[in-house]
């Protein structure tokens, strides 16, 4: 077991060490600008997106997640952040089409920059990782299906956030994050 974990950290390790950082703090940067953000993804990149919605919501931002039965419309102004492996997958390419429709911006989490969605996105976070498609651009892993590429965008949606609350005074910071953690536990 000593052996798989210390893998599974070195792999995701690498992963990260190869993200261009300029492509995180130009999305940190924009989600500072928008009126609100709205996240979105499939399978497991959707529970990713979830876990970034909510820490983003502990940090005082209005953010909301795609399909939840509270989330209003989409207007210009907001931007949309879509969490694909492939960068390709049909639901999220019609979700920003439909944001670009109504002039809201986009941006993509994704391994592949060239995709479908990338190429209509304003800002792309590329990682990369393995997905399980199993392309032989792909780096190595042991792990099965997209469990790396999911692993390091939680990861760097994480870091993003820390960014974010870097740009806060430190008294501010713990005052935000306390107020907006659940209360009803």
């Amino acid at each position: 077991m000593d052996k798989i974990i210390n893998t599974v950290a070195s792999e995701i390790q690498e992963v990260l060490g190869r993200v261009d950082a300029d492509e995180g703090v130009k999305l940190a940067d924009e989600l500072t600008k928008v009126n609100r953000i709205f996240v979105a993804g499939t399978g497991r990149s959707g529970l990713i997106a979830k876990v970034f919605a909510m820490r983003m919501m502990h940090s005082g931002f209005p953010i909301y997640v795609v399909g939840e039965t509270i989330t209003p419309s989409i207007e210009t102004g907001d931007l949309l952040l879509l969490i694909s492996g492939s960068g390709s997958t049909g639901s999220l390419l019609e979700y920003a089409g439909k944001a670009q429709d109504i002039d809201a911006k986009v941006a993509l989490v994704t391994t592949n920059k060239d995709s479908a969605i990338g190429r209509i996105s304003d800002f792309v976070l590329t990682i990369p990782a393995a997905t399980k498609k199993r392309l032989v651009t792909e780096p190595a892993t042991i792990q099965p299906l997209g469990n790396q590429f999911d692993q390091a965008a939680h990861l760097l949606l994480d870091a993003i956030v820390v960014y974010l609350l870097e740009q806060q005074p430190e008294e501010k910071i713990h005052s935000i994050l306390s107020q907006k953690h659940a209360n009803l536990e």
